[in-house]
This record gives C-alpha cells, structure tokens and sequence, in this order.
C-alpha cells in the first residue's frame, strides 16, 4: 500500500489568513487607522447602524467604509450620502472576506487620511467568523426580530466579537418573547469579555453608548 500525505487545506488556509492578518494589523497600526470588522445577518440594519454611527461622528474624525457584497452597490451610495467616504467590494460569490481582500479594498480606498475605518463584511452569521480580516475590533449586529436564541445557534460569530450590538430594540413591543436578559447572558457565557449594547439605528436609542465605545477606543489606538 502506498503512503500517503493527508493535506489539511483548510488548517492551512486558516493559518495564513491569521498570520497575513497580523501583518495587516500591523500596518493599519502604522498608519493611525482604526478598523472595525462590522458583521451581522442579512436584514439586521448594519448600513444604517453605519449612517447613525457616521451621523454623530463624522464633525469629529474621517470615516471611510468599505462595504462588502456578493453583487450591487446600493450600500456604499448610502453610505456616501450619510458623509463618509465609501468603496464597494464584490466577493465573487464568496460569503466572507479575508485579510488579502481587506488589504485590497484599503488600497484602493487609500487609508492615510482615515482615522477609523469600518468592514461592512457580508451578510452571513458563518463564514465571516471564521476568518481574520486584520480589524482591530469585531462588531456584530444582531436584531431583535433574529430572535435571543441566536447566540445558541452561532456560538462562534459571537464568541470572535468585541462588541455586540442588539437592534432594532424599537421593535421590542411587538417581538414580546424576545428577552434581553436571557441574550445577553447567552453572549457572556460565549464571551465574558463581549459588550453588549442595546441600540435602535431608526430611532437612535442607545447610539451614545456605541458612539462613546467607538471613540474611546479610537483614541486610546491613536495614543498608544
């Protein structure tokens, strides 16, 4: 019988992705730039969480999203009216973005002039999380119509998170069964160290709290 040498490709891939991320990571360190890798389903508000996020930051520092989509272009021309600079990436098919196809899409954004920076990854609770796309910070979003159990369902998106953003909390009276004490212990459980901030990007409740998350974290970066 022959010997044969078994290839873990996906071991593999996984492990340059990691380390061509913290290159990366080195390199947005020596530009000043901050990126936050924005995750979350499809439908759970991530571009206009974005446009209130950019609303009550932008007279303060320079924005830049880059905005990730299997096909079109209909978030980064909102994203554009909101008052940041955007650039839209088209993943051919992929459900995910990794540190190579960061590096690109901050190429061509050209990030010099950019203090912070967002990932608006593709709308996939899977596949993002499992790569490393060299963000300084993960967020999620996960909205209130998803349903609390989704951290049961997702442990690893959850698990990757920096913060995790529960929206459209305006919608609360009308999902009754969804509790927010029981979400937000199924996320420390994953994640101890994981903030959870309850927010409405339509009607702007608890974006303070995010905001303030943001900028501290922006100038303890710029600082170091």
């Amino acid at each position: 019988m022959e010997d044969y040498k078994v290839i873990e490709v996906k071991q593999s891939i996984f492990e340059d992705n990691d380390a061509d991320a913290e290159k990366l990571r080195g390199e947005l360190k020596a530009q000043k730039t901050f990126l936050v890798n924005l995750m979350s389903a499809p439908g759970s508000g991530k571009t206009t969480t974005l446009c209130q996020t950019i609303s009550r930051l932008k007279d303060e520092m320079q924005i830049g999203v880059m905005e990730a989509d299997i096909d079109s272009d209909v978030d980064a021309a909102t994203i554009q009216k909101a008052g940041a600079r955007a650039i839209q990436i088209h993943t051919g098919g992929m459900c995910h973005l990794d540190a190579d196809m960061t590096r690109q899409g901050l190429r061509e954004f050209g990030t010099e002039e950019l203090d912070l920076v967002f990932l608006e990854n593709v709308g996939n609770l899977v596949c993002p999380a499992e790569f490393d796309t060299g963000s300084l910070k993960n967020a999620m979003i996960l909205s209130v119509p998803e349903g609390d159990d989704k951290p049961l369902k997702y442990p690893l998106m959850f698990s990757v998170c920096d913060v995790v953003l529960i929206n459209k909390c305006d919608t609360l009276p009308v999902f009754t069964e969804f509790s927010k004490e029981a979400v937000e212990e199924r996320i420390h459980k994953l994640n101890p160290n994981a903030k959870v901030i309850f927010v409405s990007a339509k009607t702007g409740d608890g974006f303070d709290e995010w905001v303030d998350w943001l900028r501290g974290q922006v100038n303890s970066f710029v600082n170091e």
